[in-house]
């Protein structure tokens, strides 16, 4: 009889510090947002890293101290485009394999091993290397990716106001390793050597699964698998209300959305990286800027603008106007084409003026103008999926949303294909035509869009 009472007590108290745990929080958020901030910084690390070098690789000369492959542009390009698409394709098998089998937590584990083993493979010297590190990295990064996000949002409540800044701070961990990687794997991998380039991303992933096991303990409850629970079971065999329909119709046009804005955002690893090389005058103070520095400028502008934009943000929203997701996505594709207004700028001094190199000034400015557009556009693409996604579809939705974006880096790599031929200039006028002009019909349909919500986005007090 002492025997159960010590048992029970100990058992009341390990529940006791479980819940402390789940309700620890850092500056206002869940403990467990900073274990999958950390987590997800060494996974963008690995990406942004092999991102910054990949195309240069591919097209960088057979001889000399630092061999690549020696592909021309369009090659390149075109397996860029391949490449990117696939990474966020297998984010649809991702997360079925989460909402069907082992859950979203087990899916991020085994998705961090597959890319440390594609990175380390990567760094081997041989063509059937590199094809099987793609592959293993294409297909951990569809397991971790999708999972992970959605595990983000299962930290808040239903209404929570704080979700949105949640995504934003989650976001500004991406972009961190977004930030580094290029500056690191960038600098070993395209001066010193391509291979310890791809090494040091695998480095990166390392760290990041470390996090993640360690930091379990912030995340009970979160993104377990549900193969067990008889409740669950019940709740997948249920059929879609009305009103989960229409949420799923809303859904499937931010994806539409989407689609136009990445396939505008990705030509950053593509073509402008190529464009940055080649095209423009890299030299400051005397010092020549690696191209694949440029990649880090994106993550730099997101960390130094995350807070600031979801301030004001809040602010909007406080004084009454029009803050709706479908709004700010709109919102972001219009800045987006403002970003490649000024590369028609980079491309007119060269193309009419004949400069022999672009100025600087106006890659630094699209790609500011272009994370304005990101920032209005993806955490909360992200936030949304999670506000709309019926429970049994949630990590599916999340995976399809990756998807997408894997559809629009296939069109970035199919737009910067079609820049060899149609040329600069007139591509990203096209670019910057489309973006705006689809950004500004969005506008004209936001009311009607946000009914077929039917209130998901309104927030309760926190």
């Amino acid at each position: 009889m002492c025997g159960y009472f010590i048992s029970r007590i100990y058992f009341q108290r390990l529940i006791c510090n479980s819940n402390r745990m789940e309700k620890k929080t850092i500056l206002g958020h869940p403990a467990g947002l900073f274990v999958l901030f950390f987590t997800e910084l060494w996974e963008r690390f690995s990406f942004y890293g092999m991102r910054a070098i990949l195309v240069l690789y591919l097209t960088a000369e057979t001889q000399g101290s630092n061999p690549g492959l020696g592909w021309d542009n369009a090659s390149a390009l075109e397996l860029y485009g391949w490449y990117t698409m696939f990474v966020y394709l297998m984010s649809i098998p991702g997360g079925l394999l989460a909402d069907r089998w082992i859950g979203q937590k087990k899916a991020v584990l085994v998705g961090g091993i597959l890319i440390i083993i594609g990175q380390f493979v990567l760094a081997i010297d041989s063509i059937a290397a590199f094809a099987t590190g793609l592959i293993l990295i294409v297909s951990g990064v569809g397991a971790l990716k999708p999972n992970i996000s959605t595990m983000v949002g299962g930290l808040y409540r239903k209404g929570d106001a704080k979700r949105d800044a949640g995504f934003t701070i989650f976001y500004i961990g991406i972009n961190i390793g977004a930030f580094s990687a290029p500056l690191l794997v960038g600098y070993f991998g395209e001066v010193v050597d391509w291979h310890l380039g791809f090494s040091l991303a695998g480095f990166g992933m390392i760290l990041g699964q470390i996090v993640y096991v360690f930091g379990q303990k912030h995340l009970v409850g979160i993104g377990d698998s549900h193969r067990a629970s008889d409740e669950s079971k019940a709740l997948m065999s249920k059929p879609l209300s009305k009103i989960e329909k229409d949420r799923m119709v809303v859904l499937m046009l931010s994806f539409l959305i989407m689609i136009v804005f990445w396939g505008a955002y990705e030509q950053a690893g593509g073509f402008m990286n190529l464009y940055a090389k080649q095209t423009v005058d890299r030299v400051v103070f005397g010092f020549e800027i690696p191209a694949s520095f440029l990649q880090s400028l994106h993550a730099f502008y997101v960390i130094l603008l995350g807070a600031p934009m979801a301030a004001f943000w809040l602010w909007w929203k406080r004084k009454g106007y029009e803050s709706s997701a479908i709004f700010k996505m709109g919102l972001g594709t219009i800045i987006m084409g403002l970003g490649f207004m000024a590369l028609v700028g980079a491309a007119y001094e060269v193309s009419v003026l004949a400069l022999e190199k672009a100025s600087l000034y106006w890659l630094l400015l699209s790609y500011l103008l272009h994370v304005i557009g990101e920032l209005s556009s993806s955490p909360i693409a992200l936030s949304f999926i999670t506000k709309l996604a019926p429970a049994k579809y949630a990590s599916f939705m999340m995976g399809a949303y990756f998807a997408v974006t894997g559809l629009g880096n296939k069109l970035a790599g199919l737009i910067g294909e079609a820049a060899e031929n149609a040329g600069a200039l007139q591509v990203f006028t096209g670019v910057t035509i489309f973006c705006i002009g689809f950004g500004l019909l969005l506008m004209l349909f936001v009311k009607r869009l946000k009914a077929l919500a039917h209130g998901a986005e309104e927030d309760t007090e926190s």
